[in-house]
């Protein structure tokens, strides 16, 4: 298989971020696009080694265990680059990142402190951030860990020193920061990136933190300790912002896909996904059809630059299921997510 190569100096790129940064001169933008969809796929080889370590440790640990894959998507990156304490490009952590969903937190810290906390590799890891044991103050939840790409092959070395990061969550976890995307999606809002309405990010933070009492870890900063407490507050706003009904409305608003039958093996997987015209998308591409996948990734975010009902992401995962698991926020499943949020507001408490 062909991979793609960077074809420009970290010098060049990290100019290339200061010009997507800044710049309002389309031209400008549009040649620079073209300089960053190349660094991005560049990460594709050292992406797909850590995914292939990962999901075999991670399968050791829980045989149910999902990994995935994804390249970050244009837009994020560039939201990254504008942020007041921007990274350079070079240096963004999470371009490449692959991820594991355990069914419990206690097995997601086993495959953590097992396999990349105690076990030496010889990639060099440059950041630990463990949010489940240190929750941020919006209620994400999860491990981080981010390793310096490092080959023993001298036609691989040109990929020495790109960043990939590993993320490993247990279900609960995944099941939050799922419904924060889909809630930023459909409302428009930008919970995720540190914006949004009080009133949501308030529900989610003390869902969060009822979760984490689930799982007995700590809380999220500054809510309630009292387990009635937090469980009147969820129950309060949900009633006020109707969430369950919003969040049922939205999975029923998008159209059933059957093109594709969920056994079927893919290396990448594109999902366009369309709130104006109610659908979802789903484009599958062979292991020797990577370069193609990558272009076509390129095009449909360029095609729909600026589109807010529209979203794209390339994957890469086993089965088209895995993907509906590990990315239900493109297939707006918000069962198990509700059937949380139904058990705390009928739970009795005295």
């Amino acid at each position: 298989m062909k991979w793609t190569y960077p074809l420009n100096t970290k010098s060049q790129v990290n100019k290339v971020g200061i010009i997507l940064a800044k710049t309002q001169k389309i031209d400008l933008e549009k040649e620079a696009i073209k300089i960053l969809n190349n660094w991005r796929a560049s990460h594709s080889y050292p992406l797909q080694i850590f995914r292939n370590r990962l999901e075999k440790f991670s399968t050791d640990v829980d045989k149910d265990a999902i990994t995935v894959k994804r390249l970050k998507r244009v837009p994020s990156i560039i939201r990254k680059l504008r942020e007041p304490k921007a990274t350079k490009l070079t240096r963004m952590q999470d371009i490449g990142g692959c991820r594991a969903v355990l069914q419990t937190v206690t097995l997601a810290e086993k495959l953590f402190e097992c396999y990349y906390l105690k076990k030496r590799l010889k990639h060099k890891r440059v950041k630990i951030q463990n949010y489940v044991l240190n929750p941020k103050p919006d209620g994400y939840r999860s491990i981080h860990v981010v390793y310096n790409y490092k080959s023993d092959k001298e036609q691989k070395q040109i990929f020495d020193g790109l960043l990939i990061e590993i993320q490993i969550r247990s279900k609960l976890q995944h099941l939050w920061s799922t419904a924060v995307e889909i809630v930023d999606f459909y409302t428009n809002q930008a919970i995720k990136f540190g914006g949004g309405k009080e009133k949501w990010k308030e529900f989610l933070r003390l869902v969060s933190s009822a979760f984490a009492r689930w799982e007995n870890r700590p809380l999220v900063p500054n809510t309630p300790t009292s387990e009635k407490e937090l469980y009147q507050k969820i129950k309060e706003l949900e009633s006020e912002l109707s969430v369950i009904n919003r969040m049922l409305g939205w999975a029923h608003s998008i159209k059933p896909f059957e093109r594709m039958k969920a056994k079927n093996k893919y290396y990448y997987c594109l999902l366009e996904l369309d709130t104006k015209a109610s659908k979802i998308t789903i484009t599958g591409f062979s292991k020797r059809l990577e370069k193609k996948a990558l272009e076509q990734y390129s095009e449909a975010e360029e095609r729909n630059r600026g589109r807010k009902e529209y979203d794209v992401v390339l994957v890469g995962a086993d089965t088209i299921e895995d993907i509906k698991k590990a990315y239900p926020n493109y297939f707006v499943d918000v069962r198990e997510f509700v059937k949380r949020i139904k058990y705390i507001i009928n739970k009795r408490l005295t």
